[in-house]
């Protein structure tokens, strides 16, 4: 009897060991990103007239020459020639262009260093794709205003079927269940419902059927269960992945004409948008082209957990591979440049595209794949108008909740970017812009560049991995 006692009393004393050293870890990682704190970066005031910009609105196509743009509040109230205020903080804009903040629609959140990353890249609103806990923890910080970061949305946990297993997945093994989950996520404060692989047709008919009572857009990576048809759905507001067209649509041929059936699909349901994330599988070429790409400078900038378990398995998985069929590189590379067609026949037939990049997995940056996401667009040949709508207003008409971002006009939030040159005529500017407007709040290049310099190398694999353990726990 006494030796159980002891070690009930040795486990109480590890266990709270433990919970000790989690805190104390949590508390450090917390005190680590204070520089995101709006109190420590003067960035208070979010009401001031911007003086001598060239505004590019985005709501339509043109060019606001030498404009005035008063914003109280965090909102934007007016845009003219000329507005006279008294006592109200003028920035002088130099003649520079104004232009909405980026939206990036399919990023995979894993910590606060991102947000600041983010924001370095002019990215000032995300849509988290994979929910977790501390994603609602998140959300609610930054809805306060306490700290600077991109506007910011989440789904809940994946939801797949019963045949498709994995730590990271939400099985689901009935409607009724389906059902049971989605009021739960809407209660605890989850904004969108993201459906994955193996949904059959039934718990994805109790998914969709739930996810209207309770008033919740669906955000489809699609079910290799159910026809590719299926996910044009009213409540389905954006279908992921161009690859997942080849993929299931497609069948893995690389066939033009069955691609005009799929895009008469979306050219039918006009309330369905689509989120390509290309740079997700151009990084499976990058890194069979790279031997060394683990070593190279950006993958510094990756949350180290993600480092040490999924860029090195990806990494393994196309590396072993490569070794096994050498072929493999060209055939990525041509299923990559038919990806590129399929996005210039979307654009062309009028789908409404938003920009989303998968960043937060394998090798894809936070924010900075943004801009290379947006030069494939480029490089599929669509118009730098055209590109700019994906990660701007079109990006923002996918959801309602969205709809006060992604254009320059009074009543919106006034999330904006500021850059030496037009963006219309030259891409590249946006990688570096000038200053950042998030809720109104200025922030200056200086400050965006110590964003990314406490970014890199950041020292919170040990807190990263007792969050996703948390996830597992809560939401298993």
């Amino acid at each position: 009897m006494k030796i159980v006692k002891r070690i009930i009393k040795f486990t109480g004393i590890l266990i709270g060991v433990l919970l000790l050293y989690i805190g104390i870890t949590i508390a450090v990682d917390t005190y680590r990103t204070g520089y995101l704190d709006v109190t420590k970066n003067k960035a208070e005031t979010n009401s001031y007239l911007l003086t001598r910009v060239n505004v590019i609105p985005m709501n339509q196509d043109t060019v606001l020459t030498n404009k005035m743009v008063y914003v109280k509040d965090g909102k934007i109230q007016d845009i003219q020639d000329s507005i006279t205020l008294e006592n109200i903080e003028v920035i002088d804009g130099e003649n520079k262009y104004l232009l909405p903040g980026l939206i990036d629609m399919h990023v995979h959140v894993w910590d606060k260093y991102e947000l600041g990353l983010y924001l370095a890249n002019g990215v000032t609103a995300i849509r988290n794709v994979w929910g977790m806990p501390m994603h609602l923890r998140m959300k609610k910080e930054i809805n306060s205003g306490t700290i600077l970061a991109p506007a910011f949305y989440t789904t809940g946990p994946k939801l797949t079927g019963p045949e498709f297993i994995g730590d990271d997945n939400l099985q689901l093994f009935s409607p009724e269940e389906a059902k049971q989950k989605i009021r739960s996520y809407k209660a605890r404060g989850y904004d969108f419902i993201k459906s994955y692989y193996g949904l059959t047709e039934d718990i994805f008919e109790a998914v969709v059927e739930q996810a209207i009572e309770s008033d919740m857009d669906i955000v489809a990576h699609p079910s290799q269960k159910v026809p590719y048809a299926y996910h044009f759905k009213p409540q389905i507001k954006s279908i992921e992945h161009t690859e997942d067209i080849v993929q299931q649509a497609l069948e893995f041929n690389l066939d033009t004409a069955k691609l005009q059936e799929i895009i008469a699909f979306f050219e039918e349901s006009p309330h369905t948008g689509f989120c390509p994330t290309l740079m997700a599988f151009y990084n499976i070429y990058n890194m069979l082209e790279d031997d060394d790409i683990l070593a190279t400078d950006p993958v510094r900038y990756i949350n180290p957990s993600i480092q040490l378990v999924d860029s090195k398995a990806q990494f393994n998985r196309w590396f072993t591979t490569k070794q096994q069929d050498p072929a493999v590189v060209d055939r990525i590379l041509q299923q990559h440049q038919f990806h590129l067609l399929i996005i210039k026949k979307l654009n062309e037939a009028g789908v409404p595209i938003a920009c989303g990049t998968d960043a937060g997995i394998g090798v894809t940056l936070p924010g900075f794949s943004l801009h290379d996401e947006l030069a494939l667009y480029q490089e599929a040949g669509l118009s730098n108008f055209d590109i700019l709508k994906t990660a701007t207003i079109n990006a923002s008409k996918v959801h309602q909740l969205m709809n006060h971002l992604g254009s320059i006009e009074p009543g919106k939030t006034a999330n904006l970017i500021l850059t030496d040159s037009n963006p219309l005529e030259d891409l590249s500017t946006l990688r570096k812009p000038e200053m950042v407007f998030v809720n109104g709040r200025k922030l200056n290049r200086e400050t965006l560049d110590l964003f990314e310099v406490k970014a890199k190398d950041r020292p919170n694999m040990m807190v990263s991995i007792f969050r996703y353990l948390e996830n597992i726990v809560v939401e298993k």
